[in-house]
C-alpha cells in the first residue's frame, strides 16, 4: 500500500473511531436520563426496576392519603383499578392533587415495593388526564368518563 492510501485509511479510521465514540457516549448519557412509565399493574407484576428512576401513575385511591403532621411527608396509593401502588413523597403537593384524581409520580421503587417519589404531577383541568394514565386505565378497562366529557390525550 502506498503512503497516500495509508494516510487516507488512517484518516477514515480516525473519523469512524471518533464518530463511534461520540455515538456511544451520547447513548450512554441518554440511557441515564430515560424515565419509563409503568402502570400499577406492571409494577405489581414486578416489571418496574428497583433503584431506577421511573414514572408511575393512576388514580389516587380514596382514603389512602396519609399526611405526617410534623413534616411534608405524604403517603398515598395510586390505582389503575386492577392493582394499586403505595407512593411516599416528601414535599409540597400540587394544588390540584386530591383523592380520586389522576396523577403521575416520578421516583424510584424501593425493596418494600413503594415508589419513593421526588416529583408528583397532577392534572391541570377537569378534562385532562395524563396520557400514560389514560392508556393504563383503558388497558384495564376502567377508564372513568364523566357524563358528556372526554379526556384529552
Amino acid at each position: 500500500m502506498n503512503p497516500k492510501r495509508k494516510k487516507r485509511l488512517l484518516i477514515v479510521l480516525f473519523i469512524l473511531g471518533g464518530a463511534g465514540t461520540a455515538i456511544g457516549l451520547t447513548l450512554y448519557a441518554l440511557s441515564q436520563n430515560i424515565n419509563l412509565f409503568y402502570s400499577p399493574t406492571q409494577i405489581a407484576k414486578g416489571e418496574a426496576p428497583l433503584n431506577t428512576r421511573i414514572r408511575a401513575g393512576g388514580m389516587v385511591v380514596d382514603g389512602s392519603v396519609v399526611r405526617d403532621p410534623d413534616s411534608l411527608r405524604v403517603e398515598f396509593a395510586v390505582t389503575d383499578f386492577e392493582n394499586s401502588v403505595p407512593i411516599v413523597y416528601s414535599g409540597i403537593l400540587p394544588d390540584l392533587f386530591r383523592e380520586g384524581q389522576g396523577i403521575v409520580a416520578q421516583g424510584e421503587m424501593d425493596a418494600q415495593g413503594k415508589l419513593q417519589a421526588v416529583e408528583v404531577l397532577a392534572k391541570h383541568d377537569e378534562n385532562y388526564m395524563p396520557p400514560e394514565v389514560a392508556e393504563a386505565l383503558e388497558k384495564a378497562g376502567k377508564m372513568p368518563k364523566p357524563e358528556g366529557q372526554e379526556f384529552n390525550k
